[in-house]
């Protein structure tokens, strides 16, 4: 469960962004700053980041808000799951990014997990939709639903990348410390569920 400054910084932000889009009127306009400001206060007083730095990046989000997309891919080879270590952190998580803009979620999939890890995959099922904030994730300044499909090896070999720097093979009672930023345990738990019964339907929320 996340914390409920999370969710009312998340919410005020949301309205400050929807109102700055669509308002006209100049006393309107001020009231929805004054609200952003008051989501940034929240956020930084209790993330602990600096004030500027969440107020620069609640302004750069412009037009209706709606959540973000992560996108993440599911490979196995016999019985184990293809994970990636960031570069950021350290840890290791499935491979995966943000969905782009012109590009479809399987598509989205198929070019990160090939950036990230080196493996050309086939996406063939979209294994969960989840809430970012119903997962047990690290606080986040923005909604976010993320799409985790199954996929399969079709070319490539293992190779790091600019966010990236080792690719391998685990088996789930021996996963490395994970990014759990991107993705936790229970959620790799469920996915190897899903490789032992495929004919479990699509998770959601």
């Amino acid at each position: 469960m996340e914390p409920k400054w999370l969710e009312w910084s998340q919410k005020l932000q949301a309205i400050a962004q929807n109102g700055l889009t669509y308002s006209e009127g100049v006393f309107d306009i001020e009231r929805y700053k004054q609200l952003r400001a008051i989501a940034t206060e929240i956020m930084a007083t209790y993330s602990n980041v600096e004030h500027n730095y969440v107020l620069d990046l609640f302004a750069r989000e412009v037009g209706y808000a709606t959540p973000k997309v992560d996108v993440r891919g599911a490979i196995f080879q016999d019985n184990t799951i293809l994970l990636v270590k960031e570069r950021s952190d350290g840890c290791w998580t499935l491979p995966g990014g943000w969905a782009d803009v012109g590009e479809s979620p399987s598509e989205v999939v198929v070019k990160e997990v090939f950036e990230e890890s080196g493996y050309q995959t086939r996406a063939i099922k979209l294994l969960a939709v989840y809430d970012r904030d119903k997962q047990g994730h690290p606080p986040f300044p923005f909604y976010v639903y993320k799409l985790f499909f199954h996929c399969e090896i079709i070319g490539g070999a293992p190779l790091p990348s600019i966010e990236t720097e080792e690719v391998g093979f685990f088996p789930e009672d021996a996963l490395p410390e994970l990014s759990l930023g991107r993705v936790t345990s229970a959620q790799i738990t469920r996915i190897f569920q899903h490789y032992r019964n495929p004919d479990l339907p699509t998770d959601f929320d």
